[in-house]
C-alpha cells in the first residue's frame, strides 16, 4: 500500500467510526449477543426473536462480523467472538450497558454540537437539553440506572482495586474517604484486602443510598459508612487518605479547584490525597498513546467537554491545579497499561 493510500485509509476509517458506533448500538439494544448465546444461531431464528425481517438483520450481523464481534462460519449462521461475548448481559465483564449508554440518542445528538463547545468551553449538553446532564438524568430513572450500570462496568471495580493496590501502598493508612465514591464497590474491595482499614464513601443522597446497599452486602457495616453531601461545600474531615477517582475530570478548572480545596480543608497535616484519573502526555500523536489502553483519552476528553464541561489533564495541569488548592504533587504512578489511568499523590503544601 502506498503512503497516499495508507493516509486515505486512516482518514476514512476515522470517518466511518460513527457508523460502526451505531451498528454496535443497534446490536446492544436488540440484545443480539444474548440471543446468539454460546452456540451458532441462524439469522431467521434471530430475526423472529428481534421482530425484524431476516434479510435486513443479516446485513447488521455481517457488519458486526466485519467489526470482529461475531463470525459467519456458514451463510446466514453466526456465532459470537470473544469480543462479541462482552455484549452479553450475563458476561461478568459485560460492556452492554456501556454500549447502550454511549450510543444513546441523547449522547449521540449532543456530539453534533462539539464545535459549539470548542468555541465556548462549556458543555453543549446544557444548551441542547436545558439543564446539566446529571440533572437531566435524575429526572429519568431508566437513563440514570443505565449510566450507573455502564460506569460500574467501564473499569471493573476488582481490576481497578487490584491495580491501585499493586501500584500504591494502602496498608500504611488507617482511614480512607472515597470522595465521589459511587456505590462503594471500590472502597469495599480495599477494606477486604486490608482488614485494619476503615472507610467512608462520600456521595450524593442517591449515591450514598447505593453505597449503603454495597456496604451491607459486603458485611462491612462495622468498618465502613456512606455519608451524603456536596463536595463543593465540604467533605468529611480527618482521614489519613482521601481518594478521588474519575471526579476531577468531570469539571472545569474552577470547579475542580473547589473540590480539591474542600479536600485540602478536610485533611490533617499528615493526610494524603490520591487522584486516580487518566494523565495526558505532554504531546499528542499516535506514538504517545497507550496502545494497551481500552480508551482513546483524547476522545474521552472531548466527550467530557461536550457532555459536562469537564476535561482530562496533563501532569503539569494537575500539578498547577493542586498547587492552587494548597496541595503539592509528590508523585505520579501509572497504573496497569490496559486501565489507562495514573495515581497522582498530593500532600498539604509545605511538606513532602
Amino acid at each position: 500500500m502506498t503512503v497516499e493510500a495508507d493516509a486515505r485509509r486512516t482518514v476514512i476509517t476515522a470517518i466511518f467510526g460513527t457508523l460502526a458506533t451505531q451498528a454496535v448500538g443497534a446490536a446492544a439494544r436488540l440484545e443480539l449477543a444474548d440471543l446468539i448465546g454460546d452456540t451458532e444461531a441462524d439469522t431467521a431464528d434471530l430475526a423472529t426473536a428481534c421482530g425484524l425481517p431476516a434479510h435486513q438483520l443479516n446485513r447488521l450481523l455481517r457488519t458486526l462480523a466485519s467489526l470482529g464481534l461475531c463470525a459467519e462460519p456458514r451463510p446466514g449462521v453466526f456465532r459470537l467472538t470473544a469480543a462479541g461475548a462482552l455484549l452479553r448481559r450475563d458476561d461478568p465483564a459485560s460492556l452492554l450497558a456501556f454500549a447502550e449508554l454511549l450510543t444513546h440518542e441523547v449522547f449521540q445528538r449532543n456530539w453534533l454540537n462539539v464545535e459549539k463547545s470548542l468555541r465556548s468551553g462549556r458543555a453543549s449538553f446544557d444548551e441542547e437539553y436545558g439543564k446539566p446532564v446529571y440533572d437531566y438524568m435524575s429526572e429519568r430513572p431508566e437513563l440514570a440506572a443505565l449510566f450507573h450500570a455502564a460506569m460500574s462496568r467501564r473499569h471493573l471495580p476488582a481490576e481497578m482495586a487490584s491495580a491501585i493496590s499493586a501500584a500504591y501502598d494502602l496498608g500504611r493508612f488507617e482511614t480512607i474517604v472515597d470522595v465521589g465514591g459511587g456505590d462503594g464497590t471500590l472502597l469495599a474491595a480495599w477494606l477486604h484486602r486490608h482488614p485494619h482499614l476503615t472507610g467512608t464513601v462520600f456521595e450524593t443522597e442517591a449515591g450514598a443510598a447505593r453505597a449503603r446497599e454495597t456496604i451491607a452486602a459486603a458485611a462491612l457495616e462495622g468498618r465502613c459508612r456512606a455519608v451524603a453531601g456536596d463536595f463543593f461545600v465540604e467533605v468529611p474531615k480527618g482521614a489519613d487518605l482521601y481518594v478521588i477517582k474519575n471526579v476531577v475530570l468531570n469539571w472545569d478548572d474552577e470547579r475542580a479547584w473547589t473540590i480539591l480545596r474542600r479536600v485540602r480543608d478536610a485533611m490533617p497535616e499528615h493526610g494524603r490525597l490520591l487522584i486516580a484519573e487518566p494523565v495526558l502526555p505532554d504531546t499528542a500523536d499516535v506514538d504517545t498513546l497507550n496502545h494497551a489502553a481500552m480508551e482513546n483519552p483524547y476522545l474521552t476528553d472531548l466527550h467530557m467537554l461536550v457532555t459536562i464541561g469537564g476535561r482530562e489533564r496533563t501532569r503539569a495541569e494537575y500539578t498547577a491545579l493542586c498547587a492552587r488548592a494548597g496541595l503539592r504533587v509528590t508523585e505520579v504512578v501509572p497504573l496497569a497499561q490496559e486501565i489507562n489511568a495514573s495515581l497522582i499523590e498530593a500532600v498539604p503544601d509545605g511538606r513532602v
